[in-house]
C-alpha cells in the first residue's frame, strides 16, 4: 500500500503527538507517520499493539475523510452499541427537586419514589433513566428515603389483660 503524507499533514501529526491529550489520536498520528515513511503495517502494529488490518482502516479512514480537519480525521468513528450514560447528567435535575413536594408538579403523590422521578425526568427535561441510574444518582447526592413501616398487625401491650392472661386483675 502506497500512503503520502503531506509537509503541512506531516506536521500537523507530529504536533499533535507532543501537544495532544488523546493517546488513541496520538497512535494513529505515529501510525500514519511511520506508514508514510515506508514502514510496514504489520511492523507498525506489532509497535502499537494493534493488527495490521487496524493500521489499514486508519489509513483509509485517514484519507477518506479530507478536507476535514485533522483531530476529525484521526477521531474514533462512531459506534452503535451502549448510548452514553447520564452519570453526573441527572444530579443536578434531582437536587433541585428532591425537596419540592411532587404536588407542585401536577403529581398525585406526596413523597417521590423512584419511579415517579424516572417519570419526572422524562416528562419534563426528555431523559430516558434507568431505575439503577436514578439510585445511583441519589446514592451520589447522599439522599436517603425509606418506605413507611406500618405496624397494622402488632398486638397492643395490655392484650393479655384483654384476653384474661396472667397479668389480668
Amino acid at each position: 500500500m502506497t500512503f503520502h503524507l503531506g509537509h503541512r499533514d506531516r506536521q500537523q501529526l507530529q504536533a499533535l503527538l507532543n501537544e495532544g491529550p488523546f493517546a488513541k489520536e496520538y497512535g494513529r498520528a505515529q501510525a500514519l507517520l511511520w506508514l508514510a515513511a515506508g514502514e510496514s503495517p504489520g511492523r507498525i502494529g506489532s509497535l502499537l499493539g494493534v493488527s495490521r488490518r487496524t493500521i489499514y482502516h486508519w489509513a483509509e479512514r485517514f484519507q477518506a475523510r479530507h478536507g476535514w480537519g485533522l483531530a476529525d480525521r484521526l477521531a474514533d468513528a462512531p459506534r452503535s452499541g451502549r448510548p452514553p450514560t447520564v452519570r453526573g447528567v441527572i444530579d443536578p435535575l434531582l437536587a433541585a427537586i428532591i425537596d419540592q413536594d411532587p404536588r407542585q408538579f401536577g403529581y398525585r403523590a406526596t413523597g417521590w419514589t423512584n419511579a415517579l422521578l424516572r417519570v419526572f425526568l422524562d416528562e419534563v427535561h426528555h431523559l430516558t433513566v434507568s431505575r439503577k441510574s436514578v439510585s445511583l444518582a441519589l446514592a451520589r447526592l447522599a439522599i436517603r428515603w425509606k418506605r413507611p413501616r406500618h405496624a397494622l398487625a402488632l398486638r397492643p401491650e395490655t392484650w393479655r389483660q384483654a384476653k384474661g392472661g396472667l397479668n389480668a386483675a
